[in-house]
């Protein structure tokens, strides 16, 4: 891609906020984008093949919205953490093996994707995001799920595809947790917290894919209860 294509691209988004070039092959973030950092809203660079989040990130302290989907990162500089008005980042299909140690100062964000990435554990740091609707961890290679996930403010954590065979009694503290999605992964019946199902907030609870039959949860003390509020919830979409 030339440098005129490249400006073209800088010229509209100085006007509309939105910078969006994907699927060019870029192997790094665009310097030239420090230009606009007190522009830019949003930010896509997904389907690229960045290794590298540059410093600079940090600059861009109106930036609502990044991509970064399908890119080749394999860590995120410290310096993303001061992004105040982030509210939705999207990093599925990369390398990343943890979070930086002072993400839960991203105070605004809402919607996190890591799809496909290569955590072995629920970020701890996601304890401190009080806006947090959406996490999505899927397809990673998490083992457990750790004491701190009983902080977790999301409304809905999709754990699909991941190896999970240990989850802690605390996810039913989760004070917001509606849909708790656990396909997919190495659940005993006897690992699953019967306290999800008879003493949580969770109305949408997605097992299928594990190593028992659904039909056992259905035996288990506290179905009637989630029952009630997964029809209660229904209801209310309907």
């Amino acid at each position: 891609m030339g440098n005129s294509a490249l400006k073209a691209h800088l010229e509209t988004a100085q006007k509309t906020g939105v910078f969006q070039l994907t699927g060019k092959g870029l192997t790094e973030f665009p310097e030239d984008l420090q230009k606009l950092t007190s522009n830019l809203r949003t930010i896509d660079l997904s389907n690229n093949k960045i290794e590298l989040l540059p410093p600079l990130i940090g600059k861009f302290s109106f930036l609502k919205s990044l991509a970064l989907n399908n890119n080749k990162l394999t860590a995120l500089p410290e310096e993303l953490c001061k992004l105040k008005k982030l509210e939705t980042l999207h990093l599925n299909g990369n390398h990343l093996r943890q979070l930086p140690a002072a993400f839960g100062q991203l105070s605004a964000l809402k919607t996190l994707s890591l799809s496909g990435n290569q955590l072995q554990t629920v970020p701890t740091q996601l304890s401190g995001l009080r806006h947090l609707d959406v996490v999505d961890l899927s397809k990673n290679q998490i083992q457990n799920v750790p004491d701190t996930v009983g902080e977790l403010q999301a409304i809905e954590l999709n754990l699909n595809q991941n190896q999970i065979s240990q989850i802690s009694v605390q996810i039913s503290h989760c004070p917001r947790l509606k849909v708790l999605r656990l396909e997919e992964n190495c659940l005993e019946l006897s690992m699953l917290p019967e306290s999800i199902l008879s003493d949580s907030q969770i109305s949408l609870l997605a097992v299928e894919g594990n190593l028992f039959e659904i039909k056992k949860l259905r035996e288990l003390e506290g179905y009637d209860k989630y029952m009630e509020r997964f029809t209660a919830t229904k209801k209310k979409f309907a």
